[in-house]
């Protein structure tokens, strides 16, 4: 087979294509390189069956060709991270819903499939206990600009649903839930790459607002491995899978999770959500999801405890001194 992905030299895109790529497929990356680096390809950039394309989806002129070569699109190109999204908003609702256009557009005429990701935060400020796909969705106002990112991320899924509905495209959405792991940093605000490069280095952890918000967190192998899976059913066609982790922890128990796991002096210190960020700022209490519907579908679980998911981080980072 043959796989184009957006944002393919990312965090998630890089995992992926080695995983593509091991199992004797072709793979095709596009990235800018805006927030992903071609060292996450290092280790399979000399593969023959690899090949990297640098340039921005938004005006890529060969991008309709190089999805029509291709059996199938893995979408993972977007605006990443909170703070990106709230110092850069008109960048993040550019980025995410033209860049989607673009690749529905050029893969109508071949009927490729597409395989979007999307994001836990279309969920918005539901105090729902598990967010299951069905659920109604409570976006904030858009007076903050915290919730351009789920507003243009939700319209990507009304995007590949109308191509689907309207022009027959098999197009399958994914709403990832904090995928962490080997090669994520915490450049744009990620919290648990943050709080293991800080531990290990004996630096204080900052915990944004009272640090009672919880969340829940995958490792990057099972979200790839859940992707794909998705990817090679015809049972998932025009439908919207969560992908996330079910052990959930507050911020404040996953900093101390951290500290007591690697064997830091860091301190764990708290700063208000207007510092951190701007004034206004709203977060989501709780993000946990309802994985029956993949698991229904797939059997995918996820297979790595948060433990196991702070020593893989923590491994990554030793390495990288």
């Amino acid at each position: 087979m043959k796989y184009l992905i957006t944002g393919g030299a990312g965090f998630i895109g890089s995992h992926l294509a080695e995983s593509l790529l091991k199992d004797g497929h072709s793979v095709t990356v596009i990235d800018d390189y805006s927030t992903g680096s071609p060292e996450n390809l290092a280790a399979v950039r000399t593969n023959p069956r690899l090949d990297v394309v640098e340039g921005d989806i938004l005006n890529l002129p060969e991008l309709e060709y190089l999805i029509t070569k291709s059996d199938m699109v893995f979408h993972l190109a977007a605006a990443v991270g909170v703070e990106l999204v709230v110092h850069d908003p008109v960048r993040t609702i550019v980025t995410n819903v033209h860049g989607t256009e673009r690749v529905l557009r050029g893969a109508e005429r071949s009927h490729t499939k597409v395989l979007i990701a999307s994001t836990s935060e279309v969920y918005g400020k539901s105090e729902k206990e598990k967010f299951n796909e069905d659920d109604d969705l409570l976006i904030g106002p858009s007076t903050n600009c915290r919730w351009s990112y789920a507003c243009s991320k939700l319209l990507d899924e009304f995007f590949g649903m109308a191509y689907f509905r309207a022009k027959k495209m098999p197009i399958i959405i994914v709403r990832l839930f904090n995928t962490v792991g080997p090669r994520q940093t915490g450049r744009y605000g990620m919290v648990l790459p943050r709080f293991v490069s800080k531990a290990l280095k004996n630096e204080s952890l900052q915990v944004y607002g009272d640090g009672e918000q919880s969340r829940c967190f995958c490792h990057v192998n099972d979200t790839v491995r859940g992707i794909c899976g998705l990817a090679g059913s015809s049972k998932a066609v025009g439908k919207v899978f969560n992908i996330g982790n079910t052990e959930e922890i507050s911020i404040n128990a996953l900093a101390e999770r951290v500290v007591k796991r690697l064997k830091s002096k860091s301190r764990i210190v708290h700063i208000p959500y207007e510092k951190a960020y701007e004034s206004g700022f709203e977060d989501m209490m709780r993000r946990l999801p309802d994985i029956s519907k993949i698991d229904r579908t797939t059997g995918w679980k996820p297979a790595y405890n948060l433990n196991q998911i702070i020593d893989s981080v923590a491994e990554y980072f030793r390495k990288k001194k």
